[in-house]
């Protein structure tokens, strides 16, 4: 049996894995009162709805110069591309390709809703461009959420302090080696040279490779700064001094997140930063790509929970009645249920939000998932299992995942099916979740691509899956410093499986299963993972798998460390 860890906070109330259900719960309610519900919110244009509802921005130049604030970001944003040398006015040679220029207006919202700025942003019309003639390569790089809640994870473990670096005007210090012209934007033409354009030294937001030539630019500065790259996650970067002295650096496009064994590494950072780039210093680490992060003295605790107001802002639910579960264990949904068909797009606007939700809320993979498998053709029964997801997370909407200080940096995973599950081709369904510390750090729930003639197929097929999620994993954690002492253990409850992971037992009954699910017998022999016996009633990944009762849910829950966190605290350095 697998040690049960404690995962709730000191300071938190702990979650009672035994009290009864509550009586405000839930209340049944028809299809046709949910679908009553669902008529008042199609009216809605879900297109340009923002989650600050009361708020529309500009769509064109004439509309932005009514009102000053769109007037004084916008030439901000000029001279940011002056200051930068971005372009130089010049005429367009013969048969040179010109690129239109656009400009876009977005009210920058904070977690509290309130109004950060007024950003104005001048981004190149990158459709126009021609490959061959002025674009390559264009691919850039991000950081994985995994790569963000591992570094967070042993920052929590480590009592280190996480900072946040934004990038200004990120996109114009990317340097281009193609011949690129543009014209003049509107509003801001040269007087007397009207027909001139703008050839550009620098690249411009909207050209189709500007994300990759500002990765090369940052990614050249840390390089010369002695920074080391992971091989494993190219925007993961590591600079170690001494066995004591050592930095992480995560970067997702323009937002950086950094966190070191000692204030003075961070700030040494920050100060290079800011002599080399245009940045702003956010301080410590709060509102990260909607996600909100709390540091205290204990750990740190990820949730999402302005995101989650406004996500059942927008679809009309705020006051809904909270369900226990996100998943009705009597209810099995199909394809083809008979039920008239709801608005497409509504349904995968619901589905979109509900995905990302699931960046700081492993205990609604599998529900997301099961309801991500209608959104080309969704029933009322689809969109009712949609919005009973929205009244469990209106009822949990303080809960996230909590990493908790001086816990112990082994990886720990789980790994499960739930055989011939789909009514619609009888496919199962893999699972798995990976602990650091206290909380998971990585999970994923989603249908198997073929169809497996036993459990044992099942299980073997996912315990695959599961091991090459855990082999990188490792290897991240090698990159940080922490090279886990031994195989990674992986929980299964299926001996059979369990075997056919060591050798090949069971040939008459596995003998057709593909190559690729065989790998994991080099990970065993390897010495990089190793699966072991977990009764069901302690297999984590179970559910991931499918709906349970609210007594198992609740359990599970708690053992991936998604807890209920309201109390903020403050940073200690």
């Amino acid at each position: 049996m697998p040690p049960i860890r404690p995962t709730t906070a000191p300071s938190l109330p702990s979650i009672n894995d035994q009290s009864p259900p509550s009586s405000t719960l839930s209340k049944t309610r028809s299809m046709s009162d949910l679908y009553a519900n669902t008529q008042e919110i199609r009216n809605f244009d879900y297109t340009t709805c923002q989650f600050a509802l009361n708020i529309t921005d500009p769509t064109t130049y004439t509309e932005a110069c009514k009102l000053p604030a769109w007037q004084t970001t916008m030439h901000e944003e000029l001279a940011a591309i002056e200051k930068n040398q971005t372009w130089v006015l010049t005429t367009l040679p013969a048969g040179k390709n010109l690129v239109g220029l656009k400009w876009l207006y977005k009210t920058k919202v904070g977690p509290d809703g309130k109004i950060v700025k007024y950003k104005a942003r001048l981004v190149a019309k990158g459709y126009s461009q021609q490959y061959g003639v002025d674009f390559l390569e264009t691919f850039a790089p991000v950081a994985r959420f995994e790569t963000i809640r591992v570094v967070v994870a042993i920052a929590a473990q480590m009592g280190w302090p996480i900072h946040q670096l934004d990038v200004k005007s990120a996109f114009l210090n990317g340097d281009l080696s193609e011949e690129i012209y543009v014209e003049q934007p509107e509003g801001f033409l040269v007087k007397g040279k009207e027909q001139m354009v703008y050839k550009l030294h620098k690249a411009l937001y909207g050209l189709k490779q500007s994300p990759r030539a500002w990765y090369a630019k940052i990614d050249g500065y840390f390089a010369e700064h002695g920074f080391r790259r992971s091989a494993n996650e190219p925007t993961l970067y590591i600079k170690q001094l001494d066995t004591d002295s050592i930095i992480y650096v995560c970067l997702y496009v323009d937002d950086i997140i950094c966190t070191a064994s000692t204030s003075f590494l961070i700030a040494e950072f920050k100060h290079g930063m800011k002599i080399a780039f245009e940045m702003t210093d956010m301080g410590f680490l709060e509102y990260f790509l909607g996600l909100e992060v709390f540091q205290n003295s204990k750990g740190i605790f990820l949730g999402q929970k302005s995101y989650v107001v406004n996500l059942l802002k927008k679809f009309g639910m705020s006051n809904c009645n909270i369900e226990a579960t996100p998943v009705n264990v009597l209810e099995k949904l199909q394809m083809e249920d008979g039920q008239d068909k709801v608005d497409a797009e509504l349904y995968r606007s619901l589905v979109g939000g509900l995905i990302y939700l699931t960046h700081t809320r492993p205990d609604l993979a599998y529900a997301v998932s099961l309801v991500s498998r209608f959104i080309q053709s969704p029933s009322k029964n689809h969109f009712g299992a949609g919005q009973r997801i929205l009244r469990y997370v209106a009822g949990t909407t303080n809960f996230g995942v909590w990493y908790k200080k001086d816990a112990p940096i082994t990886l720990i995973g789980y790994s499960d099916s739930d055989w011939a599950s789909s009514i619609d081709n009888r496919k199962s369904v893999s699972a798995y979740v990976f602990m650091l510390g206290t909380g998971a750090v990585s999970w994923c729930s989603k249908k198997q691509l073929t169809v497996a003639l036993s459990s044992t197929e099942a299980e073997y097929i996912a315990s695959t899956g599961a091991a090459c999620q855990g082999v990188w994993i490792r290897r991240i954690l090698e990159d940080l410093g922490f090279k886990q002492d031994g195989a990674t253990v992986i929980y299964c409850d299926n001996n059979s499986a369990i075997n056919l992971s060591k050798n090949p037992v069971l040939h008459s009954r596995s003998k057709h299963i593909e190559l690729k699910y065989h790998f994991i017998r080099d990970l065993v022999a390897q010495n990089q993972i190793k699966l072991e016996f977990c009764d069901t009633h302690h297999q984590v990944a179970d559910v991931l798998t499918k709906g349970l009762t609210r007594e198992k849910f609740v359990f599970f829950r708690h053992l991936m460390g998604v807890i209920e966190f309201e109390l903020k605290g403050d940073v200690e350095a």
